[in-house]
């Protein structure tokens, strides 16, 4: 969780994952989680087939929220409190928001 929150304020860019430059939402959180020694690949859906499902009600700070058909749209990471931190989309930058449960939520996962 440190080390996604340490990118707040990095621009948004689809494919990147670089440290103090830009992020994505799978390449922020490869590589927060690469900080942790787990690899991750950089891609939604891949990660969520990389990750143990649990359910919201045994959310825990580092898991993993995921969005659209199978994973496939986009991922963010719960930093507890009902919040996660985010690379949310082209002219935004990573930044804490409250999680989103509702239509496009797919699950969450446990890496």
């Amino acid at each position: 969780v440190a080390a996604a929150q340490s990118q707040l304020g990095v621009p948004y860019q689809w494919g990147a994952e670089s440290p103090g430059s830009a992020f994505d939402c799978s390449g922020l959180t490869e590589w927060a989680w690469g900080q942790a020694g787990v690899q991750l690949d950089h891609y939604t859906g891949a990660q969520y087939d990389e990750t143990t499902h649990v359910s919201m009600a045994d959310i825990e700070p580092g898991d993993l929220l995921f969005y659209g058909v199978n994973a496939s749209d986009h991922v963010a990471m719960y930093i507890g409190g009902g919040m996660m931190v985010e690379a949310p989309y082209t002219g935004a930058v990573v930044w804490e928001t409250p999680v989103r449960t509702g239509a496009g939520f797919w699950g969450v996962g446990r890496p």
